[in-house]
């Protein structure tokens, strides 16, 4: 049997690693990213940014400009005189204290109701098994299908005949009955929860109402906070529920108060006034997001429990 010499054995090694190692070397490079797709992909979004946020800084920058400087064509990108009286003629031109306080009641109300409610549906289909479960919970997704015109006659006649119309009721109760959309959001998220920690809870006494907001509320904070930002922004620029049930001045929202705005001043609108008001209108919005922002993201993506 002819043997290898050592020499021979110790170059066959050395060979081998040197293989190897190019092998490795030639898959770091095949999966390493070159240089310009991560350029690139900076350039993309950094374009796309500023695209959004052209509206908001034209909103701005309007607010701050004279009647005059706003009729020059081309336009400028930054007032000449800074015209921060706008806010205040805005102000004055409607009753902003008595809508924002009437908006702050609904969207507050609407948040509370909303976040309490769908969390509790969305309980009931994901962490406790009962017979037609699935059923009923895809006829629950289907009313996301139901175009809002539909409801919108037999909603205003039971609300008439209670005697509800030109209150804020009809635009606070309906959030106690919970929202389609809402409850898919926290299933999902709720589905994610092991199953043997809540048995764990069943099989040491604990009842279902303790486990929901002891064990199940506290880890669920990510997607409610997701969801009461949603049920903030939507009832806070909601206007056609104002505009239907909303008649007097005393109960009218700020979405409707713009309206009026650019209603009494129609023959000669004061755009300055009008982005004035506008931005203290989203103002609190803009607020509330960057304060939530973090929850608000860990929401979205729905995938950290562990």
């Amino acid at each position: 049997m002819a043997t290898t010499p050592l020499t021979d054995k110790t170059s066959l090694r050395a060979r081998g690693r040197a293989e190897r190692q190019s092998e490795l070397n030639r898959r770091a490079d095949g999966t390493r990213r070159p240089w310009w797709s991560s350029t690139l992909a900076r350039v993309v979004m950094v374009v796309l940014s500023l695209l959004f946020l052209l509206p908001m800084y034209w909103m701005i920058v309007s607010a701050l400009k004279s009647d005059e400087e706003l009729a020059q064509f081309p336009p400028t990108l930054l007032p000449q005189t800074w015209e921060f009286e706008n806010f205040l003629h805005a102000l004055n031109a409607m009753p902003f204290l008595q809508f924002f306080l009437n908006s702050s009641i609904i969207t507050v109300s609407v948040v509370i109701l909303s976040v309490l409610s769908n969390f509790v549906v969305a309980y009931g289909f994901a962490c406790i098994e009962w017979r037609g479960r699935d059923t009923l919970f895809y006829v629950v997704i289907a009313t996301l299908f139901l175009p809002f015109p539909v409801t919108l006659i037999p909603m205003f006649d039971f609300w008439s005949s209670l005697d509800l119309v030109n209150t804020l009721f009809p635009l606070i109760i309906p959030a106690a009955f919970g929202s389609a959309f809402y409850t898919f959001l926290l299933r999902q998220f709720l589905l994610q929860i092991p199953k043997d920690m809540l048995n764990a809870a069943r099989v040491d006494g604990a009842r279902e109402w303790t486990i929901l907001w002891r064990l199940v509320f506290p880890t669920s904070l990510p997607a409610l906070t997701t969801v009461a930002i949603f049920a903030a922004v939507a009832s806070w620029n909601d206007f056609m529920g104002p505009l239907i049930y909303l008649q007097d001045q005393s109960v009218q929202t700020l979405s409707i108060g713009l309206q009026a705005f650019r209603s009494v001043n129609a023959q000669d609108v004061s755009f300055n006034q009008l982005m004035a008001a506008s931005f203290l209108v989203i103002l609190p919005l803009l607020i509330l997001f960057f304060i939530f922002q973090r929850y608000f993201i860990r929401g979205i993506t729905i995938g950290g429990f562990k």
